[in-house]
C-alpha cells in the first residue's frame, strides 16, 4: 500500500516508528506536512497538492495532527476522505475528541465513568461551580490546553476562586473537575486500536507534582489493567469514533474514570514501557481495513 503519514516533523519518534513499521511490511510510506498542503476543491476532481505536485495513488492515511493545527489539519484530512482515501481516524472524530467539553458530554451520555465536571461562564457562578464538583481541592483546566499545560490544582477554596476568576477575566474557556486524590498522581494510558487495548502504561507524576504527563516530568512503567479498565478504554474510543486512541484513565474508588481521549497518541513512552510493537499494530490494522475503505466512525454528536 501507499500510506501517507500527516506529520509536521519526520524526526519525531512516533512518525519514524510508523515509517519503519510500514516499510518493514513492504509498504510505501510518505511523511506529509499538512501545513504545506493546499487543496483544489471541486465536484469533478478534487485534489491535494504538496511541494508543487498532486498527491495521488494513496491507499491510506495516518493523521498525526497536533492540537495547534487542528483546523487546517482536519481540513486537509477531509480532502483525503473526499477523494475516497481511507483514514485510520476520520476528521470528524478528531475534531470531536479535541473539544474537551464536547467529548466529556458524549462520554457522559454513554454512562462512561468521568470525574465530576463543572462548566460556567460568569464569575457570579463560581461558588456554586466549586460546590458542584465537591469543593476543594479541585482541578481547573483550560479547554485549549495540551500535554498538561493549563492544568491547575487548587488546594483551597480561596485559591480555586482566585484562579477561576483570573481565567474568566482573561475570557479563557475552562472547566473545573473533582480531584481524584486516591489516584496518587498517577494515571493509566491505554492504547486502543480498533476494539482492543494493545498496550497500557502507568504514568506517575514526579515528586511535588500532580500532573502525570511525560512532558511534565512524569515516568512511565508497565501496568496490568483490569477488565473494567479495558472495557472503559475501548468504549471511550468507540464513543469518539476513533479507531486509534490513547485513553487516559484514573483509578478512582468507584472505578475507572476517563480524563481524556487522544486521537494522536505518542508511541515512544508506551512502546518503551510495554515492550509492544504499537506501530506495527497500527500498520496491521490498516492492512486489514484500508482496502474496504470504511473507517468506522462510531460515535455521534
Amino acid at each position: 500500500m501507499k500510506i501517507a503519514i500527516l506529520s509536521r516533523n519526520k524526526k519525531l519518534y512516533s512518525t519514524k516508528r510508523l515509517v519503519e513499521a510500514g516499510q518493514e511490511r513492504g509498504h510505501e510510506m510518505h511523511v506529509i506536512d499538512v501545513l504545506k498542503c493546499y487543496m483544489n476543491i471541486n465536484s469533478r476532481a478534487s485534489s491535494i497538492h504538496f511541494d508543487g505536485q498532486a498527491l495521488e495513488g494513496f491507499d491510506a492515511v495516518i493523521p498525526r495532527i497536533g492540537a495547534s493545527v487542528t483546523f487546517y489539519g482536519t481540513a486537509v484530512l477531509r480532502q483525503f476522505e473526499t477523494m475516497g482515501i481511507y483514514s485510520i481516524n476520520e476528521s470528524v472524530a478528531i475534531s470531536r475528541s479535541r473539544d474537551k467539553l464536547r467529548s466529556l458530554q458524549l462520554l457522559a451520555r454513554k454512562n462512561i465513568g468521568l470525574p465530576i465536571t463543572g462548566f460556567a461562564n460568569k464569575p457570579s457562578d463560581i461558588p456554586d461551580l466549586i460546590d458542584m464538583v465537591g469543593g476543594a481541592p479541585l482541578v481547573i483546566k483550560l479547554l485549549e490546553g495540551t500535554q498538561g499545560i493549563g492544568v491547575v490544582l487548587a488546594e483551597t477554596r480561596s485559591a480555586a476562586e482566585s484562579v477561576i476568576e483570573a481565567f474568566l477575566g482573561l475570557h479563557a474557556n475552562i472547566m473545573v473537575q473533582e480531584y481524584i486524590k486516591e489516584a496518587g498522581g498517577a494515571d493509566i494510558r491505554c492504547l486502543v486500536i480498533g476494539d482492543k487495548v494493545v498496550a497500557a502504561m502507568k504514568r506517575q507524576a514526579k515528586e511535588g507534582e500532580f500532573r502525570s504527563n511525560l512532558h511534565q516530568g512524569g515516568t512511565a512503567s508497565l501496568v496490568r489493567i483490569t477488565p473494567e479498565e479495558r472495557s472503559t478504554a475501548v468504549r471511550a474510543a468507540r464513543t469518539m469514533g476513533l479507531n486509534l486512541a490513547g485513553v487516559d484513565l484514573l483509578r478512582a474508588m468507584h472505578g475507572p474514570v476517563v480524563m481524556e481521549v487522544n486521537s494522536s497518541p505518542g508511541l515512544e513512552g508506551i512502546e518503551t514501557a510495554s515492550g509492544k510493537d504499537v506501530a506495527g499494530n497500527i500498520i496491521t490494522f490498516l492492512e486489514q481495513n484500508a482496502k474496504i475503505r470504511s473507517t468506522r466512525t462510531r460515535g455521534k454528536g
